[in-house]
């Protein structure tokens, strides 16, 4: 028998062609790694073989592994906590918290400011009124100050203008962080400025070398000036935290917030139609695909839920949607908080669009399809039932909230 290795044309196709059934199988498969600062990390997708039918299956007896003599307990890896007893100085970050959560934006943020804060330096987050958030340790939050009260509920900036303020008169941060964004860190950041006396750097998107580096000129140059006490940062102006895990120690203000005298009412929020908000700014977006069946059921499920309708490019081809509801690389790109696929196969160019949307949920027949592989959580099963099943749930949930409140 000939000791001459031979290529396999068809095989190196196949690797080459990520759209091709088998290209993933072709791949080789790095089970685990060591990350920059020493903690093994594995590969959760490395487990397992493509079946026959192009369907992934895993072996939870073992032996994949060898035999079940090798089966053992998955053990939760512990990532190294980053501890700083007595700060030099504080690096303050105002979050969103849109919904009482970090958002991405905030995540990033909390990132640029432990780049500012080195290893002497701690990251003091500053969070308004009752939050949800569980993972201020992981996200890079060294201390944690949450200013709770009634003055500080809805729409009240000049208060928590006067909350930062006191904030500052206590910690005396290097620097103060918050996002330049439309939920509220834009204008507090500015009014803030405004307060202390400081010339805000806006639109940052680096910070590198001793200088801000912000968005100009409608986004088409870049407009370089040295870091500013207080940066208005926009998204992805730094990575977000992910190495190391954090105290997130609990802390107070030593004095009370002095109320002022509003001069601005808040009246409560506004109800608005969901299809008259724009797919780029929607927070809930329930998409349709080639897979939805019954539309009418489609838009009463949407209605039920508060969503705005959204659709892949096939569907609005065939008429069942408008253009401007296209979500895709082809369509609108999507920051949406919640992005439900309906018979969504799973394009490139669709996966593509929805690519920073925080939660993705799926609903699917075909369990291999590409979006079943992005969603956070999926169900499989016929759309039409699974939406029948819904709106009866939100309906008894409302129900029960009704007879709670009489």
């Amino acid at each position: 028998m000939s000791d001459i290795i031979r290529r396999d044309p068809r095989a190196e196709w196949i690797a080459r062609n990520r759209l091709h059934p088998l290209h993933a199988a072709m791949q080789p498969v790095q089970h685990s790694w060591m990350g920059p600062n020493g903690v093994i990390r594995k590969n959760p997708h490395g487990i397992g073989f493509i079946g026959p039918n192009g369907i992934k299956r895993i072996d939870r007896s073992g032996a994949q592994q060898g035999g079940a003599s090798k089966r053992s307990a998955a053990v939760e890896v512990q990532l190294p906590l980053h501890q700083v007893p007595a700060p030099a100085f504080y690096i303050s970050v105002v979050p969103d918290m849109v919904g009482g959560r970090l958002s991405s934006h905030d995540r990033d943020l909390l990132g640029l400011a432990h780049q500012l804060a080195g290893k002497d330096g701690a990251v003091l987050a500053v969070v308004f009124g009752e939050h949800k958030e569980n993972a201020f340790a992981t996200a890079g939050v060294d201390r944690l100050l949450v200013l709770d009260g009634e003055e500080f509920s809805g729409y009240a900036p000049e208060q928590r203008v006067q909350g930062l303020r006191a904030v500052d008169n206590q910690f005396s941060p290097r620097h103060w962080l918050l996002p330049d964004s439309r939920t509220g860190g834009g204008e507090l950041g500015r009014r803030f400025a405004a307060a202390l006396g400081e010339r805000p750097a806006t639109r940052v998107w680096q910070v590198k070398d001793e200088a801000c580096i912000g968005r100009a000129g409608a986004g088409l140059q870049d407009l370089a000036r040295p870091v500013a006490r207080l940066i208005l940062a926009a998204v992805e102006c730094a990575e977000p935290v992910s190495e190391t895990r954090h105290e997130a120690l609990p802390v107070e203000l030593s004095t009370t917030v002095a109320r002022s005298l509003s001069r601005i009412e808040d009246l409560g929020a506004v109800a608005v139609d969901p299809a008259a908000i724009p797919m780029a700014e929607a927070e809930f977006i329930f998409s349709g695909g080639n897979g939805v069946k019954d539309w009418a059921l489609f838009h009463s499920t949407a209605e039920a839920l508060g969503a705005t309708e959204g659709a892949s490019r096939v569907a609005v081809d065939d008429g069942f949607m408008a253009r401007d509801r296209q979500v895709g690389a082809s369509g609108t790109w999507v920051t949406a908080r919640v992005y439900v696929a309906v018979g969504i196969s799973g394009a490139i160019q669709h996966l593509q669009g929805i690519g920073a949307c925080d939660k993705v949920v799926a609903i699917n027949l075909d369990p291999g399809c590409d979006m079943i592989k992005r969603a956070d959580l999926s169900v499989i099963g016929e759309s039409a039932e699974i939406l029948q099943a819904l709106i009866a749930a939100v309906e008894a949930y409302r129900n029960e909230a009704k007879r709670d409140a009489a």
